[in-house]
């Protein structure tokens, strides 16, 4: 079983770096079914003190490979300069359509913070299963990752963290400053309540 990771906010470096009242983050969650062609994506800019900022949309194909590509292309379209990290409702998303957190530092030159909540004893023998001609381009995307992290928030839960371009330490302060209580993070929610509205909404809009 992991261990709960508890870090020592009196250590300098990124622990001793505040985040500011304005500071903008861009939360991110999906809402989709497995029988449908793309999954929708909200992407919400909110800032410290949870005021939303900004709103977009991408839609990934349900298991799919341009996870990365279709948050990159949100994210330009936003034109923002002053998002200061992502924070994604997980990487593993659109039925295994995995997001590379590296890659989408790389290229939007903004820190990525990913949350999940679960323990997991690994998915290859899913993309195994499900994808048999390209599971290995899939699992090296989520190695990429690195491992999580289970981090304890002030709220008494916890949750696990990976990161890209930023700090374990850092990115728990933020995402303690932004969690009101429970364990999910304000950017997050409120992105996955649109994200499932829209669907809920356009999926009827476009049956009628």
């Amino acid at each position: 079983m992991d261990a709960i990771h508890r870090l020592d906010t009196s250590i300098p470096t990124d622990a001793a770096i505040g985040w500011k009242k304005g500071v903008r983050v861009l939360g991110v969650a999906e809402s989709f079914e497995k029988s449908e062609t793309r999954s929708i994506m909200a992407g919400v800019i909110m800032r410290g003190d949870l005021r939303i900022d900004g709103f977009g949309v991408c839609t990934p194909t349900v298991g799919g490979k341009d996870s990365t590509r279709e948050l990159i292309s949100m994210f330009n379209r936003l034109n923002r300069k002053d998002i200061r990290t992502w924070m994604l409702g997980g990487s593993i998303i659109s039925w295994f359509n995995i997001v590379d957190i590296t890659a989408l530092y790389e290229s939007t030159d903004t820190p990525v913070i990913c949350v999940s909540y679960h323990d997991s004893d690994g998915i290859e023998k899913y993309l195994r299963e499900y994808f048999p001609d390209d599971w290995k381009t899939r699992l090296n995307i989520l190695e990429r990752t690195g491992d999580r992290k289970i981090i304890q928030l002030p709220t008494g839960h916890s949750l696990y963290l990976s990161v890209a371009g930023i700090g374990m330490t850092r990115a728990r302060n933020l995402i303690s400053k932004l969690t009101i209580d429970g364990r999910i993070p304000e950017p997050v929610r409120v992105a996955r309540t649109i994200a499932a509205g829209l669907h809920r909404d356009l999926t009827r809009l476009m049956n009628d």
